[in-house]
């Protein structure tokens, strides 16, 4: 993989093209008390001990790097903590403005939420990390995910793609393959639902699972037609009423229409629909692939889930998808042990440690050598972005931490009949106005 300097609109080998990455979730919980699951899960934090906040889909690689990262520093103490991202975005933000925070904590690249990387170091909340090696690493293009006023703030292993996780065995019961257009897709829907499996779980209790159809379905819709939409948004140019938007959620809509969500997708958690795919009982779930690990470990048989590109349009030779870097780390500017976290920081971007962390949560390292191995399931992914038909996240662009839950709320009034896909739009044109 090159590693060398890249503009942004040429796009680097096996990693996303333009600026692409991923902030899976989104926090618009209330904050009343600290949730139980932001407390210590190994070791109490204490004077002296480094604390690690991540989300939950973080554990796996935090505490198998955790664990190498002490053979090497036994007299570095260290607590960790996990939490659903809802929690963590509203919790640990809440204790950075009380200076109060965890040496260690998540951080969501590029800009657009109140956890993001550019509204924390705007927010002088942040250390630089820029000395550090692996940072030299980095493709230019990525520079919006990682970094802010030429300053090195986030540690992420790589990308992640929105696509649909597959349970083979429900397809097969089918008999239905992966579609790769959306009349396919809406034909393998009707196939599945006739077998009485439902085709597509949808867990929109869980705030930013909302998204993820919409994300699935917005590079076809907009960038495949209109690849500066981001800029034309910027310079107030246009709008999301009235764009490719209306025709995603208008797609979104039609899947519900149709009857091929589950029952009460707003009364179903993103837990219940690992469950509804891991059983069988549905079918296929629109995910990031960085909680591909999520479902495996909850599917008696891992090798029965699969993963495809979710197909928005009707020519599969020319289909766009969404991806994006996946959610890092950060370091307190006000950390209690900040040298002992830019070091475990540091160990982090060793090329090994890149691989693994990358490996564990689905994802393609931003930087690659020979020991590289990607995730089988990514496949069908990689010629797409190599082919510089992927699109960043849309939320990296937004201009202020207000259109995401707009986003979020407009799905779910959308899935509950409250709104129509004109209204849903309105709002998020009306959060997106707000001064940052």
């Amino acid at each position: 993989m090159t590693t060398g300097s890249r503009s942004l609109s040429e796009p680097v080998p096996g990693t996303v093209s333009r600026r692409g990455f991923l902030r899976a979730g989104g926090g618009v919980a209330a904050l009343a008390t600290l949730p139980p699951l932001l407390t210590a899960c190994s070791g109490s934090g204490g004077s002296g001990k480094v604390r690690i906040v991540g989300v939950a889909d973080q554990q796996k690689p935090i505490e198998e790097l955790l664990a190498l990262y002490r053979k090497r520093h036994p007299d570095t103490a260290f607590s960790t903590s996990f939490a659903p991202t809802d929690q963590v975005q509203t919790v640990v933000r809440t204790q950075l403005a009380g200076g109060n925070a965890p040496d260690v904590h998540v951080l969501f690249p590029g800009s657009g939420s109140a956890m993001s990387m550019v509204e924390l170091a705007k927010a002088g909340l942040l250390t630089d990390l820029g000395e550090q090696k692996w940072t030299q690493r980095i493709p230019k293009n990525f520079d919006p995910a990682y970094r802010h006023d030429g300053k090195t703030y986030l540690y992420s292993a790589g990308s992640s793609v929105i696509g649909a996780i597959y349970n083979k065995k429900a397809f097969a019961t089918a008999g239905v393959q992966p579609p790769t257009t959306w009349s396919e897709l809406l034909d393998v829907c009707a196939k599945l639902k006739a077998k009485g499996i439902v085709p597509i779980a949808l867990g929109a209790q869980t705030p930013w699972v909302t998204q993820l159809i919409s994300y699935a379905l917005v590079p076809n819709a907009v960038y495949a037609k209109t690849p500066g939409f981001d800029a034309d948004m910027a310079a107030g140019r246009a709008k999301f009423a009235g764009s490719g938007w209306a025709d995603a959620l208008g797609k979104y809509q039609e899947l519900q229409r149709k009857g091929f969500f589950n029952d009460n997708p707003n009364g179903t958690t993103y837990e219940q629909q690992t469950s509804l795919v891991a059983s069988g009982k549905a079918a296929m779930a629109v995910q990031v692939s960085a909680v591909l690990a999520n479902f495996r470990q909850a599917t008696p048989t891992p090798d029965d889930l699969g993963m495809f590109p979710f197909p928005g349009g009707d020519n599969a030779a020319e289909l766009w998808i969404p991806a994006g870097i996946v959610v890092g780390l950060g370091v307190g500017a006000r950390a209690k042990n900040q040298a002992e976290a830019k070091a475990f920081i540091e160990f982090l971007g060793q090329q090994e440690n890149i691989n693994r962390w990358a490996t564990a949560v689905s994802a393609i390292p931003f930087t690659r050598d020979a020991t590289t191995k990607i995730d089988p399931a990514l496949a069908g992914f990689l010629p797409i972005i190599d082919a510089n038909r992927a699109v960043p996240f849309m939320d990296q662009s937004w201009p202020n931490a207000e259109v995401q839950p707009a986003h979020f709320a407009a799905v779910q009034e959308l899935l509950a009949g409250k709104t129509d896909v004109a209204g849903a739009l309105g709002k998020m044109d009306q959060a997106y106005g707000k001064n940052s």
